[in-house]
């Protein structure tokens, strides 16, 4: 399939914009990652009500389904929110360094696991990981979990002389939490019947599309490092 440059020039002016934007709010202050994840629970949850009309027309009638729906809201979005901010308020206790430290392994872990598991996949992958995203194979996911754990972990270890065990913790999780959410999401995506959650970021869909991996690692790396570190 010939390259399109026009798409290919709004993906990559989109991904700069997205990219700087997650890491001013990141980084700024606690105020900025505050407001960056109050967006992104606003938008994740005006899309996923919108998929879920998509295949639940009564979806809004009392008490059943709409209980449910808004239990769904609460653990899928505003619980990994609050999880992320609560890893950077105690960063602190797993690493020396800016409060951001602990988010952005995580965001990182996601970002490289994607990246290698797509490279991996395209390379060697034969075996289909799941019938609701077919294009995902056992070979990419494992080859992307285990290249996004070395260098990140190996990585900070040697340029921040981070503690080696939560980084391996955090990264481990993240990659592979991060996968089960896009799977999830890919499951909503597929009842709807729509190739995209949004269009609020132009080539890349919108809010669940890009951090549907992060709601469901966040929770996970708060609670692996809560029970065992």
């Amino acid at each position: 399939m010939p390259l399109n440059l026009n798409t290919f020039k709004t993906r990559v002016i989109t991904a700069i914009v997205y990219v700087a934007v997650m890491l001013a709010g990141i980084m700024y202050n606690s105020f900025s990652f505050r407001a960056l994840l109050l967006i992104i629970q606003v938008g994740a949850t005006i899309e996923l009500l919108a998929l879920i009309q998509q295949f639940d027309e009564n979806f809004k009638k009392f008490p059943l389904p709409l209980l449910k729906y808004i239990v769904l809201v609460f653990v899928y979005i505003i619980l990994p929110a609050t999880a992320l901010f609560n890893l950077y308020e105690k960063s602190y206790f797993y690493f020396e360094g800016p409060r951001w430290v602990t988010p952005m392994l995580i965001i990182s872990s996601i970002w490289i696991n994607d990246t290698m598991a797509y490279l991996v996949g395209s390379w060697i992958g034969k075996t289909p990981l799941s019938v609701i995203s077919p294009k995902k194979t056992w070979e990419g996911t494992i080859g992307g979990v285990l290249l996004a754990v070395l260098i990140v972990s190996f990585s900070a270890r040697a340029i921040w002389n981070f503690a080696l065990i939560p980084l391996l913790i955090i990264s481990s999780t993240a990659a592979i939490f991060g996968t089960l959410g896009d799977l999830f999401e890919s499951k909503l995506k597929r009842m709807a019947n729509v190739k995209d959650s949004g269009n609020i970021m132009p080539g890349h869909g919108g809010f669940l599309d890009r951090f549907d991996s992060l709601l469901f690692a966040a929770p996970a790396v708060w609670l692996v490092l809560f029970l065992f570190y």
